[in-house]
Protein backbone atom coordinates (compact mmCIF):
# COMPACT_ATOMS: atom_id res chain seq x y z
CA UNK A 1 0.00 0.00 0.00
CA UNK A 2 1.79 3.40 -1.01
CA UNK A 3 2.33 5.97 1.59
CA UNK A 4 0.16 9.04 -0.18
CA UNK A 5 -2.37 8.54 -2.65
CA UNK A 6 -0.91 11.60 -4.42
CA UNK A 7 2.59 10.93 -5.19
CA UNK A 8 4.57 7.67 -6.31
CA UNK A 9 6.79 6.28 -3.00
CA UNK A 10 9.64 6.62 -5.12
CA UNK A 11 9.05 10.43 -5.42
CA UNK A 12 8.48 10.96 -1.85
CA UNK A 13 11.04 8.81 -0.14
CA UNK A 14 13.77 10.61 -2.90
CA UNK A 15 12.25 14.14 -1.44
CA UNK A 16 12.62 13.24 1.99
CA UNK A 17 16.32 11.33 1.47
CA UNK A 18 16.83 14.82 -0.23
CA UNK A 19 16.01 16.80 3.33
CA UNK A 20 17.76 14.30 5.67
CA UNK A 21 20.60 14.69 3.10
CA UNK A 22 20.88 18.84 3.35
CA UNK A 23 20.04 18.56 7.29
CA UNK A 24 23.25 16.40 7.91
CA UNK A 25 25.52 18.00 5.75
CA UNK A 26 25.08 21.48 6.98
CA UNK A 27 25.39 19.87 11.35
CA UNK A 28 29.04 18.43 9.93
CA UNK A 29 29.68 21.84 8.51
CA UNK A 30 28.22 23.75 11.48
CA UNK A 31 30.59 22.08 13.32
CA UNK A 32 33.39 23.06 11.45
CA UNK A 33 32.73 26.41 11.22
CA UNK A 34 31.14 27.03 14.66
CA UNK A 35 34.47 28.39 15.64
CA UNK A 36 35.89 30.13 12.27
CA UNK A 37 32.67 32.47 12.88
CA UNK A 38 33.65 34.79 15.83
CA UNK A 39 31.31 33.86 18.61
CA UNK A 40 29.89 36.59 21.17
CA UNK A 41 30.81 35.67 24.17
CA UNK A 42 28.11 38.69 25.80
CA UNK A 43 25.49 37.28 24.32
CA UNK A 44 26.34 33.18 25.10
CA UNK A 45 27.01 34.92 28.46
CA UNK A 46 23.63 36.44 29.05
CA UNK A 47 21.44 34.27 27.23
CA UNK A 48 23.15 30.87 28.54
CA UNK A 49 22.68 32.46 32.69
CA UNK A 50 19.45 34.22 32.17
CA UNK A 51 17.95 30.79 30.76
CA UNK A 52 19.68 28.75 32.89
CA UNK A 53 21.80 27.06 29.93
CA UNK A 54 25.12 25.55 30.35
CA UNK A 55 27.90 26.61 28.02
CA UNK A 56 28.00 23.73 26.14
CA UNK A 57 24.27 23.40 25.33
CA UNK A 58 24.51 27.38 24.19
CA UNK A 59 26.99 25.93 21.79
CA UNK A 60 24.46 23.33 20.89
CA UNK A 61 21.88 25.90 20.35
CA UNK A 62 24.10 28.18 18.49
CA UNK A 63 24.88 25.55 16.13
CA UNK A 64 21.28 24.45 15.83
CA UNK A 65 20.55 28.33 14.97
CA UNK A 66 23.32 28.52 12.25
CA UNK A 67 21.77 25.51 10.12
CA UNK A 68 18.39 27.14 10.50
CA UNK A 69 18.43 28.96 7.15
CA UNK A 70 19.71 26.13 5.24
CA UNK A 71 17.31 23.62 6.95
CA UNK A 72 14.58 26.47 6.02
CA UNK A 73 15.55 26.18 2.60
CA UNK A 74 15.50 22.54 2.24
CA UNK A 75 12.24 22.49 3.24
CA UNK A 76 11.04 25.22 0.54
CA UNK A 77 12.95 22.69 -2.05
CA UNK A 78 10.89 19.81 -0.67
CA UNK A 79 7.62 20.95 -1.51
CA UNK A 80 8.51 21.99 -4.48
CA UNK A 81 9.46 18.73 -5.33
CA UNK A 82 6.72 17.20 -3.81
CA UNK A 83 3.80 19.43 -5.90
CA UNK A 84 6.09 18.53 -8.90
CA UNK A 85 5.89 15.11 -8.56
CA UNK A 86 2.29 15.16 -8.11
CA UNK A 87 0.39 13.74 -11.38
CA UNK A 88 0.22 16.28 -14.05
CA UNK A 89 2.63 18.79 -12.41
CA UNK A 90 6.11 19.48 -13.09
CA UNK A 91 8.94 20.75 -11.16
CA UNK A 92 10.86 23.61 -13.25
CA UNK A 93 13.73 22.94 -10.79
CA UNK A 94 16.23 25.17 -10.30
CA UNK A 95 16.59 28.76 -13.02
CA UNK A 96 13.17 27.49 -14.39
CA UNK A 97 12.28 30.90 -13.34
CA UNK A 98 9.36 29.77 -11.38
CA UNK A 99 8.95 26.56 -9.49
CA UNK A 100 5.89 24.31 -10.64
CA UNK A 101 3.64 23.85 -13.69
CA UNK A 102 0.34 22.23 -14.72
CA UNK A 103 -0.13 22.51 -18.22
CA UNK A 104 -3.40 20.69 -17.84
CA UNK A 105 -4.87 23.07 -15.39
CA UNK A 106 -2.80 26.04 -16.39
CA UNK A 107 -1.59 27.08 -13.18
CA UNK A 108 2.25 28.09 -12.72
CA UNK A 109 3.45 28.90 -9.21
CA UNK A 110 6.13 30.25 -6.70
CA UNK A 111 6.48 27.98 -3.72
CA UNK A 112 7.67 29.39 -0.67
CA UNK A 113 7.93 27.42 2.65
CA UNK A 114 6.44 30.61 5.09
CA UNK A 115 4.72 33.71 4.83
CA UNK A 116 8.16 35.38 6.73
CA UNK A 117 10.36 33.64 4.06
CA UNK A 118 10.51 36.07 1.41
CA UNK A 119 10.76 39.89 2.33
CA UNK A 120 8.87 42.84 0.79
CA UNK A 121 10.45 43.58 -2.31
CA UNK A 122 11.47 40.23 -3.39
CA UNK A 123 7.22 39.61 -3.76
CA UNK A 124 7.63 42.45 -5.84
CA UNK A 125 10.10 40.44 -8.08
CA UNK A 126 7.99 37.25 -7.58
CA UNK A 127 4.97 39.17 -8.99
CA UNK A 128 6.77 40.86 -11.58
CA UNK A 129 8.26 37.38 -12.69
CA UNK A 130 4.82 35.87 -12.77
CA UNK A 131 2.86 39.00 -14.90
CA UNK A 132 6.34 38.87 -17.36
CA UNK A 133 5.24 34.84 -17.62
CA UNK A 134 1.40 35.32 -18.29
CA UNK A 135 2.41 37.51 -20.94
CA UNK A 136 3.76 35.36 -22.65
CA UNK A 137 2.01 33.49 -25.62
CA UNK A 138 2.70 29.92 -24.37
CA UNK A 139 1.19 30.94 -20.42
CA UNK A 140 -2.08 32.55 -22.23
CA UNK A 141 -5.08 31.61 -20.07
CA UNK A 142 -2.75 30.91 -17.06
CA UNK A 143 -2.94 31.49 -13.34
CA UNK A 144 0.14 32.56 -11.75
CA UNK A 145 0.07 31.69 -7.46
CA UNK A 146 2.78 32.75 -4.59
CA UNK A 147 2.09 30.30 -2.80
CA UNK A 148 3.06 30.40 1.27
CA UNK A 149 3.04 27.05 2.27
CA UNK A 150 2.56 28.23 6.43
CA UNK A 151 0.23 31.08 6.33
CA UNK A 152 0.02 34.02 8.77
CA UNK A 153 -2.48 33.42 11.33
CA UNK A 154 -3.68 29.90 10.31
CA UNK A 155 -5.22 31.46 7.39
CA UNK A 156 -6.88 30.24 3.99
CA UNK A 157 -6.53 32.73 1.55
CA UNK A 158 -6.40 32.66 -2.04
CA UNK A 159 -6.86 36.22 -3.11
CA UNK A 160 -5.24 38.52 -6.02
CA UNK A 161 -1.35 39.34 -4.81
CA UNK A 162 -0.48 43.17 -4.11
CA UNK A 163 3.14 43.36 -2.99
CA UNK A 164 3.92 46.64 -1.71
CA UNK A 165 7.17 48.13 -3.17
CA UNK A 166 9.35 50.02 -0.83
CA UNK A 167 11.47 51.42 -3.67
CA UNK A 168 8.11 53.32 -4.73
CA UNK A 169 6.87 54.37 -0.92
CA UNK A 170 5.36 51.34 -0.39
CA UNK A 171 2.82 51.47 -3.65
CA UNK A 172 1.01 48.14 -4.23
CA UNK A 173 1.25 46.41 -7.36
CA UNK A 174 -1.94 46.14 -9.51
CA UNK A 175 -4.44 43.48 -8.18
CA UNK A 176 -4.72 41.04 -11.33
CA UNK A 177 -7.15 37.64 -10.32
CA UNK A 178 -4.20 35.73 -12.62
CA UNK A 179 -1.72 36.93 -10.29
CA UNK A 180 -2.90 35.25 -6.85
CA UNK A 181 -1.17 34.60 -3.43
CA UNK A 182 -2.78 30.79 -1.76
CA UNK A 183 -1.79 29.15 1.50
CA UNK A 184 -0.22 25.80 1.31
CA UNK A 185 -3.37 23.76 2.52
CA UNK A 186 -5.54 25.47 -0.43
CA UNK A 187 -2.83 24.87 -2.81
CA UNK A 188 -2.04 21.34 -1.87
CA UNK A 189 -6.00 20.64 -1.83
CA UNK A 190 -5.93 22.59 -5.58
CA UNK A 191 -2.99 20.55 -6.73
CA UNK A 192 -3.74 17.22 -6.13
CA UNK A 193 -7.99 17.19 -5.39
CA UNK A 194 -7.69 15.70 -1.75
CA UNK A 195 -8.78 18.61 1.03
CA UNK A 196 -6.51 17.62 3.25
CA UNK A 197 -3.64 16.35 0.69
CA UNK A 198 -0.82 18.82 3.21
CA UNK A 199 -2.27 17.16 6.16
CA UNK A 200 -1.81 14.06 5.04
CA UNK A 201 1.71 14.33 3.78
CA UNK A 202 3.05 15.62 7.45
CA UNK A 203 1.51 12.56 8.83
CA UNK A 204 3.19 10.27 7.02
CA UNK A 205 6.88 11.86 7.40
CA UNK A 206 7.07 9.88 10.44
CA UNK A 207 6.78 6.48 9.14
CA UNK A 208 8.81 7.41 5.76
CA UNK A 209 11.72 8.67 7.76
CA UNK A 210 11.71 5.73 9.98
CA UNK A 211 11.10 3.42 7.65
CA UNK A 212 13.99 4.58 5.33
CA UNK A 213 16.06 5.90 7.70
CA UNK A 214 17.80 5.73 10.45
CA UNK A 215 15.67 7.59 12.62
CA UNK A 216 12.81 6.59 15.52
CA UNK A 217 10.09 8.64 16.83
CA UNK A 218 7.70 7.27 19.44
CA UNK A 219 4.06 8.03 19.11
CA UNK A 220 3.92 10.44 21.82
CA UNK A 221 6.54 12.29 19.97
CA UNK A 222 4.41 11.76 16.88
CA UNK A 223 1.61 13.64 18.75
CA UNK A 224 2.98 16.68 19.97
CA UNK A 225 4.26 17.49 16.16
CA UNK A 226 1.05 16.72 15.40
CA UNK A 227 -0.40 19.43 17.75
CA UNK A 228 2.78 21.71 16.13
CA UNK A 229 1.04 21.16 12.31
CA UNK A 230 -2.54 22.12 14.50
CA UNK A 231 -1.23 25.22 15.47
CA UNK A 232 0.17 26.27 12.60
CA UNK A 233 -2.74 25.77 9.93
CA UNK A 234 -6.58 25.82 10.39
CA UNK A 235 -7.36 22.09 10.60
Amino acid sequence: MPYLKFISDKDLCAAVKKVITVIDAAENDAEKKLYKNVIDPFSALFHGVTHSISCKDWLELEKARQIQKTMQNAIGDFHQDILGSVNDWQNLGKGGGLDVINEKMKIIAEVKNKFNTTKGNHKVEIYDSIKSKLKMERYSGYTGYFVEIIPQGKKKYDKPFVPSDNKKNGKRRPSNNKIRVIDGVSFYALATGREKALQELFEVLPKVIMDKHKYNLSQKEMREYFKLFQMAFST
